[in-house]
């Protein structure tokens, strides 16, 4: 039952509940916890100038802090996981224990250092914790990580990096990454700060990867504090100054392929009781974005980003953490060979013969401006509970610019008919707050966040395809260019289109017309109760949680999620295994909510939109059940495996369309999905200076019609039709392995280390290629299989993902062509003959014919079934294609790219500067991440990409 929208009112005084006690040490909030500590000998005699160490071999954290004149040390911003504390002092034997950092109340402890004649009774492991006895699977990177993993893109580095480091995430472009079967449903969490909304670089700026500290990216069942995208949780901590007496930090600047260019600095600054870290960089390309050609066109881009956090301490007890970010990026619109020397009709277009013209190459731009400001106040209530109350205010300010003359935006039929302009922002506004108790076998968390949303969104509209609403045809019912109107049909030969829609012509700007306006806004109200309890016992770790989302946006409806976690810990054989369930509501995105949800209801937005009959416009939270079960297995100290099993079933599960070939994308919704799969991690921590990992995933993306919500359909997947089908996004198989050794002797050679990456990727569902079968009642080539009685399995050379209309005249039914330079994207040949981007494979059929932009008939090719080839795409053998067991698919791709650094090359004891050279695509591999995805298109990976990074550390 929807959740009244006044009882949010009445529920909000209970957000922030006065708590006051007495207090003994400040706290650290957000992500990250304090480990406080005092250093003694036997006797109890306080020990200075000790040196206390921090790390976890599995994250790759490490930290360091030295006992003050009262033996005290504070180690603070340090990510929740188990930890190996080592501490050493001159005249004393080491002593070093395992501790875990489960909250941000602060973990006290003394330390013990026996004298050095007793140092034969003491016994100080050097590994640290390998395995960790919880039911909640993750993968934890540490930001050493960031520097020597060589990542594919330097706009979308955190994007980049999760995919690289993280099972279960399929690869796509730009930047963008899908877990676990779901259309990016992904959510971040940066210092205690949720962000929800999409993060690739075609919606939103990224927080800059410089600014990060570690990450934890959660792929298990979320605890009750995340909800909204719950399929990958990106627990993120950004870098602070606190402690660090000494300025420090760098500066770097690299120069590589593609005439890329970046530079930037950062510096950490600060005392016991405060602290600042500042990070600004830049980036200038000429390959911003993954582009539908394998050579780079129209394709530059640049960003800025600026950072800063600021921590400071008022007493023991009151301190305060402040994040300040802003972004900024402007990049072109990669353009294919169909988008340069564009024909339009330039005058003349209502009239019987338009006059066609050069109008030059489409020059279609983007702006995204991002600013956030987030500040926290945390309160120590005492020795084993803190409180936090923070607050954040987020906006994204996104421009999409045509071209300077609108009628160069003219792309194949099958892509883009309209120019279009947009001006989009999407503010979010939140207070949160949440109380954590942290003693005995309890790790109790009590929180609540009020959010809203305020969505507002321009767009401009104009028809650019002579012949997409021509408002006559010839006799074979081909649409003709030019005519005002019907009425203008009288010429012989030359027919009324029934299917010409008058709600359009005004907009028509090849007939004289104007752009379409819409405004669309709306206000998206959220609030989130939750509490959880981790209890330790013995080998048994119990995770319990409750949560209770309530969602008031263009629809209502609220959940109750119980949340449940068990994992045992076989401590003989280093054995964790653990299951866990969730419920979740997941929310629609927020990107062009608006306009998928009222668009269909709209005369002149319902036909540009590609809307169904039947489907509702208005789009609605779902709700999914998850299960999962995972195994932790140490093998010796230098081994350690992880896994998991995922089953998850949604009720309304969302994927994405587009309008036209433009990041114009917005949300659709499928009457639900199931997924399963598994995901797979083995890592060997340093052990000599080596190290390696890999990671390994299979995920089915199963969505099931009919669509319920939303404006234009994903796909060639007709209403009616029960059977499932693979989202593009869906991948049976990948896998990221990496390794990296460092010299460490005297020498020059002193710190010299290199890595070496493998990324294996099974291929993503191709739905748009042609191919045959004509007898399976779930076929995926519906489109395409010509079944003319008489002649051999031919298949047509049209787009298989967009389902065909009727011809007003002979009744065929008709589908729309791919151009040349499609074909050549796909990598297709018929009988070994390759398609160019101006050359047409196969041979004509007659009947199908259509009207060019030039005014010029041509034909729909087609392919013998047994001849239709393709070295990028695997088409289904005739007969074979299913859209849920055998779809089209992106041929498989190894990726390898290499890295080689120095660090401090004068081995400088003040001044360090260091030398990285990275090599992207090392053997240049021709290869795609997808083709005319309904969601983002034709993309090539990366070529080649060579890049050399000078860093001077202080």
């Amino acid at each position: 039952m929807p959740f009244p929208r006044g009882a949010l009112l009445r529920i909000l005084p209970f957000l922030f509940l006065p708590l006051t006690a007495l207090t003994l040490r400040a706290a650290q909030g957000g992500n990250a916890g304090t480990v406080h500590g005092t250093v003694t000998d036997p006797s109890g005699a306080v020990i200075p100038n000790a040196t206390v160490r921090l790390s976890n071999p599995m994250s790759g954290f490490e930290r360091t802090a030295t006992s003050d004149a009262t033996g005290q040390f504070t180690v603070t911003n340090v990510p929740f996981n188990p930890y190996r504390l080592t501490v050493t002092a001159s005249g004393f034997a080491p002593a070093g224990q395992t501790i875990e950092i489960r909250s941000t109340v602060v973990v006290s402890l003394t330390v013990v250092l026996n004298v050095a004649a007793a140092s034969q009774t003491v016994t100080v492991e050097s590994e640290g914790p390998q395995v960790e006895d919880t039911s909640t699977y993750h993968t934890d990177v540490d930001r050493d990580m960031f520097t020597k993993v060589p990542l594919e893109s330097q706009s979308s580095g955190l994007s980049a990096l999760v995919t690289q480091t993280t099972p279960g995430v399929a690869a796509d472009s730009n930047g963008l990454f899908h877990g676990l079967g779901d259309h990016a449903s992904n959510s971040f969490s940066v210092d205690g700060q949720s962000i929800t909304d999409q993060q690739s670089k075609v919606f939103s700026n990224q927080i800059p990867s410089n600014s990060i500290q570690s990450i934890e990216v959660i792929s298990g069942a979320p605890p009750a504090e995340y909800g909204d995208k719950t399929s990958l949780v990106i627990v993120a901590t950004t870098r602070s100054g606190q402690g660090i007496t000494t300025p420090t930090g760098n500066v770097y600047a690299s120069y590589g392929a593609f005439g890329s260019a970046a530079g930037g600095f950062n510096l950490s600054y600060g005392g016991k009781s405060w602290g600042n870290f500042a990070e600004a960089d830049g980036l200038n390309t000429g390959r911003f974005l993954d582009a539908p050609e394998f050579d780079v066109m129209h394709d530059k881009g640049n960003e800025e980003n600026l950072f800063d956090r600021v921590d400071y301490n008022f007493t023991q007890a009151d301190s305060i953490h402040l994040d300040l970010n802003y972004s900024r990026s402007w990049f072109q619109t990669p353009n294919s060979f169909d988008n340069l020397n564009v024909q339009n009709a330039v005058s003349g277009g209502a009239s019987a013969s338009p006059d066609f013209a050069m109008v030059g190459d489409a020059d279609q731009r983007s702006r995204i401006g991002t600013f956030n400001i987030s500040p926290t106040y945390t309160r120590v209530v005492n020795n084993y509970s803190v409180f936090n109350l923070g607050a954040f205010v987020r906006k994204d300010m996104y421009n999409y610019y045509p071209s300077g003359n609108p009628l160069a935006d003219l792309g194949p039929s099958n892509l883009q008919t309209s120019s279009i302009a947009q001006e989009r922002s999407l503010m979010n506004a939140a207070v949160h707050s949440d109380w954590s108790y942290d003693r005995g076998i309890n790790n109790v968390k009590i929180g609540a966040q009020y959010g809203q949303t305020f969505l507002r969104e321009s767009d401009a509209l104009g028809i650019v395809d002579n012949v997409y609403n021509a408002p006559c045809m010839n006799a074979a019912g081909d649409p003709l260019p030019g005519y005002a109107s019907p009425s203008d049909c009288t010429a012989p030969g030359v027919l009324a289109n029934p299917d010409f829609l008058p709600v359009l012509a005004p907009y028509d700007l090849t007939r004289g017309g104007s752009v379409y306006h819409y405004l669309g806004r709306t206000d998206v109200k959220e609030l989130a109760l939750y509490a959880e309890d981790e209890i330790k016992t013995g080998n048994w770790d119990f995770n319990l949680g409750l949560r209770e989302d309530v969602y008031n946006g263009l629809t209502d409806a609220n959940q109750t999620e119980p949340r449940v976690g068990i994992a045992y810990n076989v401590k003989p054989t280093t054995t964790v295994m653990g299951i866990s369930y969730a419920r979740t509501l997941e929310t629609p995105f927020n990107e062009n909510l608006v306009l998928s949800s009222e668009g269909c209801g709209n005369a002149v937005l319902a036909p540009l939109l590609n809307c169904a009959a039947g489907v509702s416009t208005v789009m609605a939270p779902g709700y999914r059940n998850e299960f999962h079960a995972s195994l932790q297995q140490a093998i010796g100290k230098n081994l350690v495996f992880s896994g998991e099993y995922i089953w998850k079933y949604t009720h309304n599960a969302f994927d994405f369309s587009v309008l036209g070939n433009t990041p114009i994308t917005f949300p659709i919704d499928w009457h639900n999905s199931k997924i399963p799969g598994y995901a797979l991690h083995v890592e060997v921590p340093n052990f000599h200076n080596f190290s390696a990992y890999s990671v390994m995933s299979s995920v089915a993306a199963r969505f099931f019609p009919p669509q319920v919500a939303g404006a234009g359909a994903t796909g060639g997947v007709s209403q009616g039709t029960v059977y499932p089908f693979r989202i593009d996004h869906d991948e049976r198989f990948n896998q990221n392995a990496h390794v990296q050794y460092t010299v460490a002797h005297d020498g020059w050679m002193n710190n010299l280390w290199g890595g070496f990456n493998w990324r294996y990727d099974s291929g993503l569902v191709a739905g748009s290629t042609p191919c045959y079968n004509v007898t399976d009642p779930n076929s995926s080539c519906p489109n395409t299989s010509i079944t003319t009685p008489g002649i051999q399995p031919e298949i047509a050379l049209l787009d298989n993902n967009i389902p065909a209309t009727t011809n007003p005249v002979t009744g065929a039914a008709e589908a729309l062509p791919l151009s040349a330079d499609e074909e050549f994207e796909a990598g297709l040949a018929c009988n070994g003959g390759k398609a160019t981007p101006t050359h047409q494979i196969g041979s004509p059929l007659a009947g199908t014919s259509f009207i060019s932009p030039s005014g010029v008939v041509s034909y729909d090719n087609e392919c013998p079934a047994n001849e239709l080839t393709s070295s990028l795409i695997r088409i289904p053998a005739p007969g074979t294609g299913d859209n849920d067991h055998n779809p089209p698919r992106i041929q498989p791709r190894n990726l390898f790219d290499v890295t080689l650094g120095k660090n401090n090359l004068f081995h400088a004891d003040k001044y360090k500067l260091d030398l990285d050279l990275t090599a992207i695509n090392v053997t240049n591999k021709y290869a795609l991440y997808n083709f005319l995805s309904t969601f983002s298109g034709t993309h090539y990976v990366t070529p080649r990409a060579m890049t050399a990074k000078l860093t001077l550390n202080f």
